[in-house]
């Protein structure tokens, strides 16, 4: 532990609030809340001494926390000589400022805790310079007025001229200018990154995008899928870049799986902004599966959470047809539990809304998964089966640059058979190219869905 921040986790949670929310669905218990900021702190690698719940009767406009906590939690840090308190909740300036001076320790919130974790988990250029926007943008917020020593020499004359620049606006500007040249390289980034998602939409591959709040298992989900090794471990924002690879499908289908950053609940607004360029992945998505933590006791509190942010982005959680749930970590479920998932699933299927109940670490349900990923796939998209003659080489290569050929075989008389899928914006396209008078040989149409 030699070397490492001594950190102390503070848990600040209403009381009336907690009790008016017990009963209602999806809400998180007080526990599950310091776990999370827990799990938080030790994904930056702190020396945790401890984790503490404080019950507030209300918000102090101060330091949030009652002058008896506050002078308390002071002892506790000077007795065990903390460097950092972490408080699980947004404070203002003014009272991180307070609780800094109560303590003589650093004192961060729940967002500047998240971004200090994005700060070190970023690996793309893409990804440094949104988290360096998204830190820019909260810096910039803490600046206030609290060290007269920073002012400088008056300005104008007399008794009409107010106080020079002071060292705070001076610093507020450097960051607004490095905010903008930040924002114009994110711009360029947005601008390449389209430029790609456009080119692969040249492409047959259809996009499937993994989503789901962090320590789901969309990591462990992808490397499955992929036979991949992207870094997967039992930690909050393991992964942060998004990744892709190309993944074959049963029948012969091939697609693009795009992991994508983890939603968590109060997901700093800054964050969801820096990141948008990003996670327009999933908007782009022909299918998106929402990964969840079945086994988690706030699992439908993080459904809640990931459908906020999917709303943000712009995806109707409740009627876009490209959803598809996979309830992750079915291995960690007792048999009556696991009983109880499947009648859950069952009903939510009948009810539009599809549900594959998988283990991404076991392998259980995987191939249902890559089915279910198939079928909704096929949905809407239209279905040929072309006959080819031998010598149409140019447009066998055609055929498998802009379709996906699920099927091929060699007829009798040499002619190549194959049966393809494209999407319905593109079938015209191979109609006019196949199935019209004296084009690329003789070709028949059999069978159009």
């Amino acid at each position: 532990m030699a070397g490492r921040t001594r950190a102390l986790v503070v848990g600040p949670y209403l009381e009336r609030v907690q009790k008016s929310n017990d009963q209602a669905a999806g809400s998180r218990s007080q526990e599950a809340k310091i776990a999370e900021a827990k799990g938080l702190a030790c994904a930056i690698d702190l020396n945790l001494i401890d984790a503490r719940i404080v019950n507030l009767a209300q918000i102090r406009p101060a330091s949030f926390l009652g002058k008896g906590k506050v002078e308390e939690l002071a002892e506790f840090v000077r007795n065990e000589d903390i460097d950092l308190v972490i408080m699980d909740c947004a404070l203002s300036p003014v009272q991180q400022r307070n609780l800094e001076k109560a303590f003589f320790a650093k004192v961060i919130d729940r967002t500047g805790l998240i971004l200090e974790i994005f700060g070190r988990r970023a690996r793309t250029r893409e990804g440094t310079l949104q988290v360096e926007l998204a830190h820019l943008a909260y810096q910039k917020s803490r600046l206030v007025r609290s060290w007269t020593h920073l002012e400088r020499q008056r300005g104008g004359f007399g008794f009409l001229g107010g106080p020079g620049e002071t060292q705070i606006e001076t610093d507020r500007r450097l960051i607004e200018v490095r905010m903008k040249r930040i924002e114009l390289e994110l711009a360029s980034v947005k601008r390449t990154r389209g430029l790609h998602r456009k080119s692969r939409r040249t492409v047959p591959y259809p996009i499937v995008a993994l989503v789901g709040y962090t320590n789901a298992g969309k990591s462990t989900l992808f490397n499955d899928l992929t036979q991949s090794k992207v870094l997967a471990e039992d930690m909050l924002f393991a992964t942060l870049d998004p990744t892709l690879r190309r993944v074959s499908l049963p029948h012969g289908g091939e697609i693009i799986l795009s992991d994508t950053v983890g939603f968590i609940s109060d997901l700093p607004t800054m964050l969801v902004s820096a990141f948008r360029a990003t996670l327009e992945e999933v908007l782009e998505a022909d299918v998106i599966l929402h990964v969840r933590d079945i086994a988690h006791e706030d699992a439908e509190a993080q459904l809640a959470d990931v459908e906020t942010v999917l709303s943000q982005l712009g995806v109707d959680p409740s009627g876009d047809r490209r959803l598809l749930e996979v309830w992750n970590k079915a291995d960690l479920l007792d048999p009556d539990a696991l009983t109880a998932a499947q009648n859950s699933a069952q009903r939510r299927s009948a009810a539009a809304r599809p549900v594959i109940i998988v283990s991404a670490l076991t392998g259980q349900g995987m191939a249902g998964l890559r089915e279910a990923i198939e079928h909704r796939l096929a949905q809407g998209r239209v279905t040929f089966d072309v006959s080819l003659e031998p010598e149409n080489g140019s447009g066998l290569g055609w055929l498998y640059e802009n379709t996906e050929v699920l099927q091929r075989t060699t007829a009798a008389d040499g002619s190549t058979l194959l049966t393809i899928r494209v999407a319905p914006e593109r079938a015209e396209r191979v109609r006019r190219k196949f199935f019209a008078d004296g084009r690329e040989g003789q070709a028949s149409l059999d069978r159009a869905s």
